[in-house]
């Protein structure tokens, strides 16, 4: 019994670096975090430092936020179930579907954003982190730095995400693309040939 309650409590300790790990990944400040989901940005402090543990009714809407699985937040073991279960975060009109599922590293982002009927006003935001976008279908309009680009399907860019930035759709139809989002100093390895030559 007293190896069961240990085992909850690594469990539990574990729970806070993962809450941490997942919304810098995304991005997010606490006070965002905190008006997603409801939970105070003191709850929230304190879960990610560990000095609250948490329950169900704080894990439900952070997995929600996150769009991750409750079983990833916690750390449970693997079924084995090869399936991918994307869960598509909604956030002003935009959607958001997570590629990847662990923590840490590269994470892969499709994007799918509605057609403006009127040129947007950008609002540009900065963070820490390392961006790629690959645009799918659609005109990905993507103002960064004192740039106002339109980027057409099979476009590309990439760029250091503490020059503030925005994307949106570039007219009135959606469009779709591809985003790898990884920590400051994490980079894409891209081998432009194959090795030997």
């Amino acid at each position: 019994m007293d190896g069961d309650v240990a085992d909850m409590d690594r469990i539990l300790d574990a729970v806070g670096p993962r809450l941490r790990a997942l919304r810098r990944q995304h991005g997010t400040t606490l006070a965002e975090l905190s008006a997603d989901t409801g939970i105070s940005v003191s709850t929230l402090s304190r879960l990610e430092s560990g000095r609250r543990k948490p329950n169900l009714e704080l894990l439900l809407p952070l997995a929600r936020a996150h769009g991750v699985p409750l079983d990833e937040l916690v750390g449970a073991p693997p079924t084995g179930d090869p399936r991918i279960h994307l869960k598509p975060i909604s956030r002003g009109g935009k959607t958001i579907v997570p590629l990847t599922r662990r923590a840490g590293g590269i994470q892969a982002y499709k994007h799918v954003i509605p057609g403006a009927k009127d040129r947007q006003v950008p609002d540009p935001r900065v963070h820490e982190g390392y961006e790629w976008l690959y645009v799918l279908n659609g005109r990905l309009r993507l103002v960064l730095g004192d740039q106002d680009l339109i980027l057409l399907p099979g476009e590309a860019a990439e760029f250091d995400t503490r020059v503030p930035h925005w994307f949106g759709a570039a007219d009135a139809d959606a469009v779709e693309f591809l985003g790898l989002f990884g920590r400051q100093g994490e980079r894409a390895h891209i081998r432009a040939r194959p090795a030997g030559e």
